[in-house]
């Protein structure tokens, strides 16, 4: 009886399948300090009890895309460990704060399906929530994942393709409870940049740049038990190189964007997110970012901001794509996501 896992291939999933992952994670304040090792990730919501307790808050919460990789990580060995390439997300709302001292785990289900041409690969689509130790749920994201085929000559599954909402209702984002802008601290933030300093169009160029080590990704991928065979073995590519997870790019654009958007201080809500073009070791990442909409918020003293954050390897800021619409050589991500941000 075999007894080792090869993770399932394409023709291995069916609309409807529900797989719930094994090997929830208790969270502990470490995981707060190698995020921050990881990337210069500097937003004071997350970096100190007292700002975040200034903030409405029982403490500091971890960072939003520290917890959307450990609900992600749980899902590879199920969803994406033949995976080819991680596509894109969408529909994506952090539904809860995580704390120091939460058990995280994370459920699926199959809602889409749609083989490619070259009979080799298909496209899947799941939806993914994340649930903490009282099975109340904190993330619920869609994604969708290219995965190889077993054997090349299974029939082609009955093509599903969801329809998946282009951005998220601001009146459907989850505020945290007891979040309150109204006595925020500037000062202690790092800028004095505020919801109405902001206006639609308006595009910031993050200015710095950090160039992606091999050790640092794998480690990251390690931290948050992400087993996709692409991230480790170079034998799983043609060219023998390792692939960067696509949430080290994610969180690696998110902390540069500090620079001039250092109160955009939560990630509430995913719209849309593309891995352009691959990320290897040794490239220097830069982010910049463009303001798409505004929504004020039931909360006191916060407004809801809708950001277009585009990491790239090189390039001209602002350029994205070429006269044919595809995305420009340099464009690792493009995502569209919402944050909270004073007043």
């Amino acid at each position: 009886m075999v007894k080792t896992n090869a993770g399932r291939f394409f023709e291995d999933y069916h609309v409807g399948q529900v797989i719930n992952h094994a090997v929830p994670r208790t969270i502990g304040s470490g995981e707060r300090a190698a995020y921050h090792a990881l990337y210069p990730a500097r937003h004071a919501l997350y970096s100190a009890d007292t700002f975040a307790q200034g903030c409405g808050l029982p403490q500091s919460p971890m960072d939003d895309l520290a917890a959307f990789h450990v609900v992600f990580g749980k899902t590879v060995p199920d969803v994406s460990l033949n995976a080819v390439a991680n596509l894109g997300y969408a529909q994506g709302r952090w539904l809860a704060p995580v704390y120091p001292g939460d058990t995280l785990r994370s459920s699926s289900e199959v809602i889409g399906l749609k083989q490619n041409s070259n009979g080799k690969t298909g496209v899947v689509y799941v939806r993914t929530r994340g649930f903490n130790q009282d099975d109340v749920a904190v993330l619920d994201y869609v994604r969708w994942v290219m995965v190889r085929k077993a054997d090349p000559d299974a029939p082609a599954p009955e093509t599903v393709v969801p329809d998946l909402a282009p951005v998220i209702d601001p009146a459907d984002l989850i505020i945290p409870k007891g979040l309150d802008f109204s006595a925020y601290d500037f000062g202690l933030a790092g800028e004095d940049h505020r919801w109405g300093d902001y206006e639609i169009g308006e595009q910031i160029d993050h200015v710095d740049g950090v160039t992606i080590e091999e050790a640092e990704h794998m480690m990251a991928t390690r931290l948050w038990q992400n087993t996709a065979k692409v991230h480790f073995d170079t034998s799983a590519r043609p060219d023998g190189t390792r692939l960067i997870y696509g949430g080290h790019v994610i969180s690696m654009a998110r902390a540069l964007s500090f620079n001039g958007l250092a109160n955009a201080q939560m990630i509430v809500g995913l719209n849309g997110g593309a891995h352009a073009n691959p990320c290897l070791a040794g490239q220097t990442v830069r982010a910049w970012s463009e303001v798409l909409d505004k929504a004020p918020t039931r909360a006191p003293g916060v407004g809801a901001i809708r950001l277009r954050l585009v990491a790239t390897n090189g390039g001209a800021p602002f350029t994205l794509r070429g006269a044919d619409g595809k995305y420009l050589p340099h464009v690792l991500l493009d995502l569209d996501y919402w944050a909270l941000m004073p007043l």
